[in-house]
């Protein structure tokens, strides 16, 4: 049985390791050291809004053999909407990924540092991360084979890992999983909690994730009678995902201090407390999930591009590499040189914010056309949990404008 889910497991992880990357495992452990298992209810309405989301978009790829993207460009009639449309798309995740490149990078990086240490040249202001550089150089080998079974697995190899160590992690710290169960459904926001649950939804019902996962299951299968197996593989790998979120946030919540901003500072934090066991596993599960996101986040943009200008290509083709190429040199650049584009990447939040709602609600309009989907479109109960998710995502994307403004 465990070979045979093997076997048919694939986009779905792909999409779990773009989701759990080092923003996600940062705001899941400031989240737990700040409000202990309070929040987890916040992850669980992630994990079912973003598999609700996700098996759309499964569908619609294995179904019309298309990407969102291109889909868009085709239904989309009014030639004026149609540009619109394509430019805040691109704006938003070819560009917006090239800056949370950076990010996904370094917190390979951090995980790495933690374990062996820094890896680094200085002279004056200058400064070079060289471990920054060995990541994008994997990244970049990854990407370049061209091969969608190989990246596959290697893709699922590092989620398992990543998985076994953060679920490691929270075993380590021994939780009382009474307290467990009752966070995962007190559905209350505790004082100054609601930013931080805005952003733990945020940070896992994400718009790329529905592109890429719409591109990535024609790679895999091409009858409508996959669905069922494209369906499982959904569930699974975003349960997965979601594990991994919820046993950062009880790991974090062991600590319970105000000083733990990011996942290198919850691995110190736990050291003195449950040994330096602890605090190898989180290290090795935040190396994980850098250089998966750093893999996917390029990926993702790639097939974005593809769909929204038209291209007839595929992964070994020259048009697709140079997207990724292009978002993967900037993030290895932002990160080894320590840039910070503030301002910029303040834009693409803010794109990203009006970008998930206006996603969520096209993916829901194209689920209901027969004449795309036929027998295979939404069911009365899909479009109601639907529309749930658009409206929530409406609120959600009005609330990271407004924390942009506040926070930059």
């Amino acid at each position: 049985m465990i070979k045979k889910w093997f076997k048919n497991i694939g986009p779905g992880t792909l999409v779990a390791a773009a989701f759990i990357g080092p923003g996600t495992v940062t705001l899941c452990s400031i989240a737990g050291a700040n409000f202990g298992f309070s929040l987890l209810w916040a992850m669980l309405i992630s994990i079912l809004a973003t598999i609700f989301l996700q098996e759309m978009a499964a569908r619609l790829g294995i179904v019309t053999q298309k990407g969102l993207s291109e889909v868009i460009r085709n239904e989309i009639q009014n030639p004026l909407l149609k540009k619109i449309m394509i430019i805040l798309i691109l704006v938003a995740i070819v560009i917006g990924n090239s800056l949370y490149e950076a990010g996904n990078i370094s917190g390979g990086v951090l995980g790495l540092e933690t374990i062996i240490g820094k890896w680094e040249f200085s002279s004056g202001s200058f400064n070079v991360n060289f471990i920054s550089i060995t990541i994008g150089i994997i990244a970049f080998f990854l990407l370049y084979i061209g091969n969608y079974k190989f990246l596959e697995r290697a893709l699922v190899s590092l989620v398992i890992l990543m998985s076994i160590s953060f679920v490691t992690t929270a075993i380590i710290t021994k939780p009382n999983l009474l307290d467990i169960f009752k966070g995962l459904f007190a559905f209350k926001v505790p004082e100054n909690g609601l930013l931080t649950v805005i952003g733990l939804i945020g940070t896992t019902v994400v718009p790329y994730n529905i592109f890429l996962h719409a591109s990535l299951v024609k790679e895999r299968w091409n009858k409508k009678e996959d669905l069922s197996a494209a369906k499982k593989d959904t569930i699974v790998s975003i349960f997965l995902g979601g594990l991994v979120s919820i046993a950062i946030i009880i790991s974090a919540a062991a600590v319970q201090s105000s000083t733990i901003t990011n996942a290198s500072d919850l691995a110190q934090g736990l050291e003195p407390l449950y040994g330096s066991l602890a605090k190898y596993f989180l290290a090795i599960g935040l190396f994980a999930a850098g250089i998966t996101s750093a893999i996917t986040a390029p990926l993702a943009a790639a097939y974005v591009t593809k769909g929204c200008l038209g291209w007839n290509v595929d992964l070994k083709s020259k048009q697709f590499r140079s997207v990724w190429i292009f978002i993967l040199v900037l993030g290895i650049l932002f990160s080894s040189l320590g840039v910070k584009p503030i301002q910029i990447i303040k834009v693409a939040q803010v794109a990203n914010g009006l970008l998930l709602p206006l996603i969520a609600g096209i993916l829901l309009w194209v689920m209901n056309k027969e004449t795309i989907l036929g027998r295979f479109k939404n069911t009365k109960f899909q479009n109601f949990i639907g529309l749930c998710i658009v409206t929530f995502t409406i609120f959600l994307g009005l609330k990271s404008i407004l924390k942009v403004f506040h926070v930059f």
